[in-house]
């Protein structure tokens, strides 16, 4: 029980927390916990959780992805165009528009990785790259997405949001099995130390690859689901997803410096902040001041992240001596 515990207690942690918001939040919603409610806030969580793993992805092998928003808005206005008429049509809009965030993400790895470029410098510069595609397929909000569709993945099946189902999915079917793979070995390898990977007969090359490919991935699957629940094309939807998705992980206990965290904490950090903006919209404070708390809580995530890595090479300093 304790190796458990001492394994995953920041996912722990992360998930005990969202339960205590989650209670405060029915117990003060006027319509309290019910279908409607629920499937209403787990919509609005899912979509930055999807941006959260995106994200995950970069920070997990020592990167950080400052694309995740642009990918979103990009790949949203695409849907606006793709995700309308048969259902053939509807699933190849849908398949494209998941080829696209794969693209974006290969293209961020190929300049991290063959470039030699800091992730952070090669993620803004192609950042506003696809922002300004997105703003020429979408100088407006517009567009339309199919209703059958927006009306499968957005309500609920009997009474449970069908995005929570969603969410448990990825957990479930993607992320513990990935975890026992060579990829997700790899991952924690690289993000813990790339010579020690490299020694070890890891293709860290690869593994940086498949990480922003990846990243790319969840970032068009959170505009997809954007385009899901607003049913339109926003161009403009990016900025606050990519600040919001690195507090995200770090909320859910991953940490800055690669190596440590989890796919299902960077989830319950996206749904713990959300969770926190949703019930500040009802606790009767000023409109004004709700953006200001949103950026002090930001601030203090990224705050603690960076203590974290802080912390972690004081340690290194006084064991090399």
């Amino acid at each position: 029980m304790g190796d458990i515990w001492r394994s995953n207690q920041r996912e722990v942690i992360a998930v005990i927390v969202l339960a205590i918001l989650l209670t405060l939040y029915f117990s003060t919603h006027p319509s309290g916990p019910t279908t409607y409610v629920m499937t209403i806030w787990a919509n609005q969580c899912l979509i930055l959780g999807l941006a959260a793993i995106a994200q995950f992805f970069a920070v997990i092998v020592r990167g950080i992805d400052l694309s995740v928003g642009a990918v979103m808005a990009l790949t949203n206005c695409i849907a606006s165009y793709l995700i309308i008429g048969t259902g053939l049509e509807v699933a190849g809009g849908i398949l494209v528009v998941l080829a696209v965030g794969i693209t974006c993400g290969l293209i961020n790895g190929m300049l991290v990785v063959f470039g030699r470029i800091q992730p952070i410098v090669a993620t803004l510069a192609t950042g506003s790259l696809f922002l300004g595609i997105a703003l020429l397929l979408r100088p407006t909000p517009g567009g339309s997405i199919d209703y059958d569709i927006s009306d499968v993945m957005t309500l609920d099946i009997f009474g449970i949001p069908t995005t929570l189902i969603f969410a448990l999915g990825i957990i479930t079917f993607f992320w513990l099995p990935l975890r026992k793979t060579g990829l997700g070995t790899g991952l924690y390898a690289v993000g813990s130390s790339e010579q020690a990977a490299y020694q070890s007969g890891i293709s860290v090359e690869k593994v940086r690859l498949a990480s922003f490919a990846l990243g790319g991935f969840f970032a068009a699957l959170a505009g997809l689901f954007f385009s899901f629940v607003t049913t339109t094309g926003d161009a403009g939807i990016g900025p606050n997803f990519t600040l919001n998705s690195i507090a995200a992980v770090v909320l859910g206990g991953v940490l800055l410096r690669g190596g440590i965290g989890t796919l299902t904490g960077a989830l319950a950090g996206a749904f713990i902040l959300k969770t926190i903006s949703s019930l500040m919209f009802f606790s009767g404070l000023p409109p004004l001041a709700q953006p200001l708390l949103e950026g002090l809580i930001l601030a203090g995530a990224i705050a603690i992240g960076g203590a974290d890595v802080l912390r972690v090479k004081n340690r290194l300093e006084v064991f090399g001596k």
